[in-house]
Parts: C-alpha cells; sequence; structure tokens
C-alpha cells in the first residue's frame, strides 16, 4: 500500500471517481489538501472563487447543467455557513454536489474550546443539508469514506453529500489502501401490478395530463412517447421546463396547466411533487391521480395518490407506454384542444409585453442547447412561464428555494461544466449585487459567461407587493447602485447598455461572439406583475 497523506488519498479517491475540478476557496485547515490539489498536477482544474458562496453555487451550477456529479471545497464555520445557501439549493433541487467541508483539529472537535473556524456541531448542521454527510478521521478512512460518499450521490435520489475533513487527518501520512467505485445502490423494482393498473386509468381518461418535474428530466423521450401516444398535454415549471419541447404542440407551463387542472380527470405526476396544483387548485373525487417518483417517500407527500409508482422515470414511463401499445399514436382532436389551449395562454402572457420582448430576444440568440439560468427578478419570473424552452436542463432556475442572488455564480459552474455551450444568466440589479465579485472569477478563470442586469433601482419585486398588497408601505427596497458597465470594465471585462429587446439582441449575439466573459445592463421601470399567472386559483373541488 502506497504511504500518502490524508489530502492525498482524498483527492486521489476523488479523481478516481471522475470528478476532475473543484470550485473551492482554501484556508488554514484546508492546507494540506490543497497541497494535494497541486499534486495532483494536470489531472485536477483548481477553480478558486472570491466567496465560499461562489464556490458551492459553481458546484451547483455544474451539476445541474450536466446532471453528474460536482465538487466544491471550504473551510469550516463560517466558510461552510457561507456556503450552505447554495448547498440548501442543492438539496432543493436535486443536484449531485459533493461538499468537502473543513474542521477544526480532531482533538477540539464538540469541545468549545474557541478554536479558529469553531461552530457547534457542524457535521449535525451538515447532515440536515444532504443526502449524507461523514468525517474522515484518519487517513485511511477517506478512499472508502469518499467511494460511499460517490454511492450516495449517484443512487436513487439525486441530492448533494457531505464530507468533513479535519486539518490533522488532512495531515497524517500513513499506508493507505485506496478503494474501487462502488457498485450502485439499485433502483425500486418496478411494481408490474400497479404499473398495469396505471396504465388501464389512462387508458381510459378523457382528460389525461402529465406534469413533469425535476425528477424527468432524464426521462424527455419517454414523456413525450407517451404523451403522443395519450394526446396528454405535458405541464412543466420551472425545474421540468424543456423536458418537452415548447414548440410541441402538447407542451405547457403553469397557465396552461392551470386550465387543464379544471378538467383533468387522470393526472399522471412525473418526478414532481405538484406542490402548487395539489395546495392551492383543488381537488375533487373525480380527479385520479398517479404520481412516477425515484423516492419512495414522495409518492404520498402532499396527497396519497391512486397509484404510486417507485422507480426510475424513463423505466417506469417506458413499461406504462408498452401497456398502452394498442391505443392509436395520435388524438387529433385532444392536439388540437391543446394548440388551441396554447394561443389563448399566449394571448393572455401579452399584458406581460416588456418582459416577453427581452425573452424573446434572448430566445432569438441562443441556440437549442444554449442554457438560460433563472434569477429571481420580474423577468425571471415571467420566463417561468414564457421562455420557449427547447431541451431539458437548459433553463435552470432555484426551484421551490427561490435562492436570491445566485444566478452569476451558477452561471459560471455551468458554463465551465458545458465548455462551448452558451450560458446567460439573468438577473436583477438587487441579486447580481449578491455575487458581483465572481465577476473576478470569470476573468481570472476565462468563463465566458453573460450576465444581464434587468436595472430597476430596487428589489423590485419586494417594492411592487408593498405597493400593491400592502398599502404602499415602501420600505427598504431602493437601492444605490453603481454604474453597472463601468463596473464590469473595471473588471477588464466588456459591458454594455442597452434600453429595448433589439438592443439587448444585438449586444448578445456580440457578447457570444466574443467568447468572453460579459456584462450586458437594461435600465428598466416598473413592469407589468407576473404573479396573476403564477398564484393561480383554485378551480376546482369545496
Amino acid at each position: 500500500m502506497p504511504l500518502m497523506s490524508g489530502g492525498d488519498a482524498v483527492v486521489r479517491s476523488v479523481l478516481a471517481h471522475g470528478i476532475s475540478t473543484i470550485y473551492c476557496l482554501p484556508g488554514v485547515q484546508s492546507d494540506h489538501l490543497f497541497n494535494a490539489m497541486f499534486d495532483a498536477g494536470d489531472a485536477l482544474s483548481v477553480v478558486h472563487t472570491r466567496h465560499e458562496q461562489g464556490a458551492a453555487y459553481m458546484a451547483l451550477g455544474a451539476a445541474l447543467a450536466t446532471g453528474k456529479p460536482a465538487a466544491y471545497s471550504v473551510v469550516p464555520g463560517p466558510g461552510f455557513l457561507n456556503s450552505s445557501a447554495a448547498l440548501a439549493t442543492a438539496y432543493s433541487t436535486g443536484a449531485q454536489v459533493l461538499a468537502l467541508i473543513g474542521q477544526i483539529p480532531s482533538r477540539g472537535i464538540g469541545k468549545g474550546h474557541g478554536l479558529l473556524h469553531e461552530i457547534p456541531d457542524q457535521i449535525g448542521i451538515l447532515r440536515r443539508l444532504t443526502k449524507s454527510a461523514e468525517r474522515v478521521d484518519t487517513p485511511q478512512q477517506g478512499p472508502d469514506i469518499i467511494a460511499r460518499a460517490f454511492q450516495s450521490l449517484r443512487s436513487g435520489r439525486p441530492r448533494p453529500v457531505g464530507v468533513e475533513l479535519p486539518p490533522d487527518m488532512l495531515a497524517a501520512r500513513a499506508e493507505v489502501r485506496m478503494s474501487s467505485p462502488l457498485p450502485l445502490d439499485g433502483d425500486p423494482p418496478l411494481d408490474e401490478d400497479a404499473i398495469e393498473r396505471a396504465a388501464g386509468l389512462l387508458a381510459k381518461a378523457d382528460c389525461p395530463v402529465i406534469f413533469v418535474g425535476g425528477g424527468a428530466l432524464d426521462a424527455a423521450d419517454e414523456v413525450r412517447a407517451l404523451a403522443e401516444r395519450l394526446g396528454a398535454p405535458v405541464v412543466s415549471y420551472r425545474r421540468g421546463r424543456g423536458v418537452l419541447d415548447d414548440r410541441h404542440p402538447l407542451s405547457h407551463a403553469l397557465p396552461g396547466g392551470h386550465a387543464l387542472w379544471a378538467k383533468a380527470d387522470v393526472v399522471l405526476a412525473v418526478g414532481t411533487r405538484l406542490q402548487l396544483p395539489l395546495s392551492s387548485w383543488g381537488t375533487d373525487d373525480k380527479l385520479k391521480l398517479i404520481k412516477v417518483d425515484i423516492d419512495p417517500e414522495e409518492l404520498d407527500r402532499i396527497r396519497t395518490p391512486e397509484i404510486g409508482l417507485a422507480g426510475d422515470a424513463p423505466a417506469v414511463l417506458a413499461r406504462l407506454d408498452q401497456h398502452l401499445a394498442h391505443l392509436p399514436p395520435a388524438w387529433p382532436d385532444r392536439v388540437g384542444r391543446s394548440r388551441a389551449l396554447k394561443e389563448r395562454i399566449s394571448t393572455a402572457l401579452s399584458v406581460l409585453g416588456p418582459q416577453l420582448g427581452f425573452l424573446r430576444a434572448i430566445r432569438d440568440v441562443l441556440p437549442d442547447d444554449g442554457v438560460l439560468i433563472d434569477e429571481l427578478t420580474q423577468v425571471g419570473y415571467t420566463a417561468r412561464n414564457a421562455y420557449e424552452t427547447r431541451k431539458p436542463r437548459t433553463f435552470i432556475s432555484s426551484g421551490y428555494q427561490g435562492t436570491l442572488g445566485w444566478g452569476v455564480a451558477t452561471a459560471l459552474g455551468a458554463k465551465h461544466a458545458l465548455g462551448d455551450v452558451p450560458v446567460v444568466a439573468l438577473s436583477g440589479d438587487g441579486g447580481f449585487m449578491f455575487n458581483v465579485q465572481e465577476l473576478s472569477t470569470a476573468v481570472r478563470h476565462r468563463i465566458p459567461v453573460v450576465v444581464i442586469v434587468f436595472n430597476d433601482g430596487a428589489y423590485g419585486n419586494v417594492r411592487n407587493m408593498q405597493k400593491s398588497l400592502h398599502g404602499n408601505r415602501v420600505i427598504g427596497t431602493d437601492l444605490a447602485n453603481p454604474d453597472f458597465v463601468r463596473l464590469a470594465e473595471s473588471f477588464g471585462i466588456a459591458g454594455r447598455r442597452v434600453t429595448d429587446p433589439e438592443g439587448l439582441r444585438q449586444a448578445l449575439e456580440q457578447s457570444l461572439g466574443e467568447n468572453e466573459p460579459a456584462l450586458i445592463e437594461v435600465p428598466v421601470g416598473e413592469m407589468p406583475s407576473p404573479w396573476p399567472f403564477i398564484d393561480l386559483p383554485k378551480v376546482r373541488g369545496v
């Protein structure tokens, strides 16, 4: 067995499991981990950021854009806590993020001596934000714990995994036996009887509807085949966008789903909690629910379905389609109704003209596989329902976590992982300044992401709510902003200012063509509210 440090054992194990990049910020507790990263040479790309939050968001962006594991490393205590918003978002969005978290020396853990960066029960906090978390206490343990971490990352429901690394373990040297990657945990066995019963319900349905979430991102072909088999509309919001190309006549966003919910008799939910429909739109005895999820615990969430199908979405949907093979492959009347509904919704959304113009400009420039990162801004909220998403993982949203300020750093990670694929981040002026320092990371590591900042001089969404819902009690929402173009130039990147959709189209074409980091500022006024198309009322039940 080779003699190596604990840091070497961890880094070699991470490399052996297919990780070639670590997004990170160094610090004294991680010195020997970074020594091992240095010694790894060209086998490992080390991308250092200007804030721990940026490192974790970059790993999150890489994981969400590729559907594969990505890793970050930060020091303990404040460093770990700075990364926790990204870790919470990885948990909520089902991202395979490996968090390599520093620790105080082993002799002091849990004793409250006040050592540098010490916080109470750090691994307890880490375990609350991850699928699993372990501490490496000796160099010999490192390979096995890293192997178990990747087994957990890649098995079943994707979620982040944590590994805690005390500095004395990283420094210690020992003879270490390396571990091979472990076999993945098996998916739940398919319940063939339940699948047959579900197929029977779908075959008899007059108004079947399919809802898809992040758990359906790898089942796009199967979703389309089943939807076309049944003539069933497919509804997505945030995480499931692009599972079915928005240009397809059966593809709908949330407003279309709301209209369909009122008359649906069988709903097939794939990889989604159905939180908004089940909590807000109403249910009754006429609505039969079939849920498909890799995580059996999700099947009874909010409402117990008539049929719950635990399993990998592509496999379950393929079996359903086989049971329905006797049906005709097309339902012209259902497809026609779906197309007409899309047209009605498009007309209704036209009241969001300012946002729609900018989104069309972006769509016109980005190729089908180009990635748009959704931020919490008026254009971003509108994008969830109106941006034409054509492929899975090309519209990336923070989902229910609603993580303000995640956009720039998440886009950097997505772009770094995807290589030549264009990546654009949508930001408001408020959220943009949360991670503005990561423009430096874009320059240092030559990551040609394009950031579009819609500048209304305020936390605009909160301000609009203060005006419309709280009697004009406007407080704490006005902002003093820098000159964003000059700010971009001070970082050494191109800055452009445009005022209309055509200007944005031209600026985005130019920025992407230069293949360098760029910022485009769009000064805007108050925009029409997108919330009437998101906060939708009850349409059935009592």
